[in-house]
């Protein structure tokens, strides 16, 4: 079968096609035809060796994709031949309580992922797609997806009329977005782009702030919701945005940090004093549960829901779908598509 690895893990040019043997389905596991997968930022630092600890050259990208069940092994039962799924990408995590023990068991990262036109995953760790969410729809869920509904539903346990902080328009944010407005929500989202904060009203967005324009963006958030915080901040900068983030949270608020894209940033005195002052709650998110997956399509299947795909490219495409990620113009995730209707390799 064809498919790609990690390569030496020195940048983009890293990116190395290849042909191996197809795999089989052991007991417990089922092998899928690969039908769509998408990018995410993480791919972008794991195939520059920027994710945790160098991986295997061999090693197969990507953690979000949409496959059809080819077969399964020895005991596995409720799929079938023809079923269309997502994955959980820590496979082992199936439900509960977070364990740093699921980072060994991680598609594209700790065990091969999407990017080849076979995988073989634990059944247990899939979800079936109804009929009426199509592969866009449903290829940015496993990931992006599950990390903002753990953080909205699981953690900060969103409600309607609930503000909703989200820090620039990258994966997470869009899927924050979406996943609020599902829940009767209002959000608010930053961006140094007006033509992005364009789409994001577009897409539902009730406040939007250039931080370029007004570097002071926590201000600028209290000024347009009439002086009053934030209920739930999605935090993607990390050290450089936190402090603006709690000073943008409402009284009570809930903090969730899910990334570090900012950069690194001196310590604000006064933070401590003001997550006190205000009662916050902070907590790390980690992606989420197979549970909390089939949650998530559950819900997105049973309203509207956009394909929140930018632009898709062919198989023997995938070094411009990561240059295209890379360069940051996008507006929505990177697919690509997985040789539909490619006969089964030998």
């Amino acid at each position: 079968m064809k498919h790609y690895a990690l390569g030496e893990q020195q940048g983009l040019r890293s990116l190395c096609a290849g042909e191996r043997p197809a795999p089989i389905a052991g007991p417990g596991e089922a092998l899928l035809r690969v039908r769509l997968v998408c990018l995410n930022h993480r791919d972008l630092l794991a195939v520059s060796g920027a994710y945790g600890a160098p991986r295997p050259a061999h090693r197969i990208p990507l953690s979000d994709g949409v496959g059809e069940v080819l077969s399964v092994g020895l005991g596995v039962q409720g799929l079938a031949a023809g079923d269309r799924v997502v994955c959980s990408h820590f496979v082992d995590w199936l439900s509960g309580d977070w364990s740093p023990a699921y980072l060994a068991q991680d598609l594209g990262i700790s065990r091969d992922g999407w990017l080849a036109e076979r995988i073989v995953v634990p059944a247990a760790a899939l979800v079936r797609l109804p009929a009426s969410l199509s592969d866009e729809q449903a290829v940015v869920l496993p990931a992006a997806g599950v990390t903002a509904w753990r953080a909205l539903v699981s953690l900060a346990r969103i409600k309607a009329g609930d503000l909703v902080l989200t820090l620039g328009t990258g994966g997470v944010s869009l899927l924050v977005l979406q996943i609020a407005r599902l829940h009767g929500a209002r959000v608010a989202i930053t961006s140094s782009s007006d033509d992005k904060l364009a789409r994001m009203r577009e897409l539902g967005a009730d406040i939007t702030v250039n931080y370029r324009r007004q570097p002071d963006w926590a201000a600028a958030l209290l000024a347009a919701n009439g002086g009053a915080g934030a209920d739930i901040i999605v935090e993607t900068g990390g050290a450089a945005t936190l402090a603006q983030s709690v000073a943008a949270a409402a009284p009570n608020a809930r903090i969730a940090l899910v990334g570090a894209l900012g950069g690194a940033a001196r310590q604000d005195p006064a933070l401590w004093q003001t997550l006190l002052l205000k009662n916050l709650q902070l907590f790390g998110v980690t992606s989420g549960s197979r549970a909390m997956l089939a949650e998530l399509v559950r819900a997105v299947a049973a309203r509207p829901w956009p394909a929140l795909i930018h632009r898709s490219f062919d198989f023997d495409q995938a070094a411009a779908a990561y240059a295209c990620l890379k360069a940051a113009a996008h507006i929505g995730k990177i697919a690509i598509r997985i040789n539909p209707g490619s006969p089964d390799p030998q």
